[in-house]
């Protein structure tokens, strides 16, 4: 078995994500045979993967984003199960690449047995090859009243470690505290202390994340940490917002950039992939901002509704916020709106899904702004797409486009669509108002370029004539940046084989 690395946290949204995919951009430029691995991961924001059948399967894009800096396709071992909020104690379960359906958190907890067999069988064909495998925990390894049942923590830390060492590997963890949240002695040391010896011995270091302002403030830091916690500090990474890694779930997305298009994102309760729009905000001209009351709406340049998991229970909530009517009066002035996925199926005119096969079973009317509908089955399309645009809507047509599908629903459609796809046409466009299927659809750099063109001349503002690059040729750059920043901010040694 290869050597292993797990990246703990004191709590979620301290920087798992980044420093994993850090990890396997550097081990990767090393000449390294590496791989990321998250046993479960909570989120909405999925991506395909390769099944052991050779079909699609999903997993965490964060995984997906992880596996795209060590070099690799995506797997479904590398996350082989993804949990898919789609209410409050429920989510949609995802076993290597297939959904199970809804369960309820304490029926999945009962059923830890066949997961937990699932989850090393991944690791163990993962591993195969491999020189060192690059693991991810989930939110805090500490928490007391779930750790007789961890799948994704200290049990699986103990299970890689020990493998590695047994093939005369290095196995062990770093542990990573976000000191720009403030508290990370107490987290650091806190977490360090919760847990049982045999455990403790598997931290190799810690690394204190997002400092920003005068280093010298903190040179005692180190110290403090190593004498009181017995393990040492391996870094201290500085706060680089300009080396962008995609936020894992929905609770970390944010408003970005500053510029002259206002681009407004309603941020349902179930946003799905929400990463769909996160090209538009690297072009100067754009400030793209989320709201989730119909009062922050206002009359943006562009209205976008984006993924949802929940299609159903997020259209009940618009409703009760009063933004469904916001929604409709902006388009009825003339505001350009694009629904993505479940965003597509809400500005249709019905959606049937009486069995809950989405989460939530009913059949009620959508927003109405697209002759479509939708109707629900248990079957899940996954896979990848690419084709051109077909001219409607602001996008000329033969423009190249490429992506991903990921739904549920079927949508039938009496509009023209906005893509014609590799397997047939797809979306909708009636006048200013658009949907697709397509994850990704803004992600080339020509779809990207003409809509912003197109928004800008509807403002008479004048042309951008920046660069416009594809959204892989920048998360090619972002990788190299994350691994300049391990090479400069944290010591491995003794950590990689």
């Amino acid at each position: 078995m290869p050597a292993a690395i797990m990246v703990l946290g004191t709590a979620s949204n301290v920087g798992k994500s980044w420093l994993t995919t850090a990890l396997c951009a550097l081990a990767r430029r090393r000449g390294l045979r590496v791989a990321p691995f998250k046993a479960q991961n909570m989120s909405n924001n999925a991506a395909p993967a390769r099944c052991p059948d050779g079909t699609w399967g999903e997993i965490g894009r964060a995984q997906a984003t992880q596996a795209e800096a060590a070099g690799l396709d995506p797997r479904v071992e590398m996350n082989p199960i993804l949990l898919k909020p789609s209410a409050e104690q429920q989510s949609q379960v995802v076993l290597l690449g297939r959904p199970l359906g809804h369960m309820e958190a304490r029926r999945y907890w009962g059923d830890r047995g066949r997961f937990r067999e699932a989850v090393e069988g991944a690791y163990a064909t993962l591993a195969q090859g491999r020189d060192l495998m690059v693991l991810e925990g989930a939110g805090s390894p500490v928490e007391l009243n779930l750790m007789t049942n961890d799948l994704v923590n200290l049990s699986m830390a103990r299970h890689a470690a020990a493998h590695a060492r047994a093939s005369g590997q290095p196995g062990g963890c770093l542990l990573v505290g976000d000191i720009d949240r403030g508290g990370v002695f107490a987290a650091l040391l806190g977490t360090l202390d919760l847990m049982a010896p045999a455990d403790r011995a598997l931290v190799k270091g810690l690394v204190v994340n997002r400092f920003r302002g005068d280093p010298h403030l903190f040179s005692e830091g180190p110290r403090i940490l190593e004498a009181r916690g017995g393990v040492p500090v391996r870094g201290v990474i500085p706060w680089r917002p300009d080396v962008y890694v995609a936020p894992e779930d929905g609770q970390d997305i944010h408003g970005m950039g500053s510029g002259v298009l206002d681009l407004c994102v309603v941020r349902l309760p179930t946003v799905s992939n929400f990463t769909d729009v996160d090209a538009l905000a690297t072009l100067p001209p754009v400030r793209l901002r989320y709201v989730d009351r119909a009062e922050q709406v206002g009359n943006p340049d562009l209205l976008i509704l984006p993924g949802a998991k929940n299609t159903l229970a997020d259209l009940r909530w618009m409703r009760a916020r009063g933004l469904d009517r916001v929604v409709v009066a902006a388009a009825s002035r003339g505001v350009p709106v694009l629904g993505l996925c479940g965003g597509y199926q809400l500005l249709g005119a019905r959606i049937h899904d009486p069995e809950g096969a989405g989460g939530t079973p009913g059949v009620e009317p959508g927003l109405g702004l697209l002759p479509v509908e939708t109707r629900f089955s248990l079957t899940k399309r996954v896979q990848p797409s690419l084709g051109t645009t077909c001219g409607g809507w602001l996008l000329p047509a033969g423009l190249p486009v490429e992506g991903y599908e990921i739904h549920q629903g079927e949508t039938v459609a009496g509009a023209a669509p906005l893509v014609e796809l590799a397997d047939g046409p797809d979306g909708a466009a009636q006048g200013l108002v658009a949907g697709t299927y397509l994850h990704g659809l803004l992600d080339t750099a020509p779809a990207r370029a003409a809509l912003i063109a197109a928004l800008l001349a509807r403002r008479g503002l004048p042309a951008f004539d920046g660069p416009v690059v594809s959204a892989a040729a920048s998360r090619a750059r972002g990788y190299e940046a994350l691994a300049d920043l391990m090479e400069e901010h944290v010591d491995l040694d003794g950590l990689l084989p």
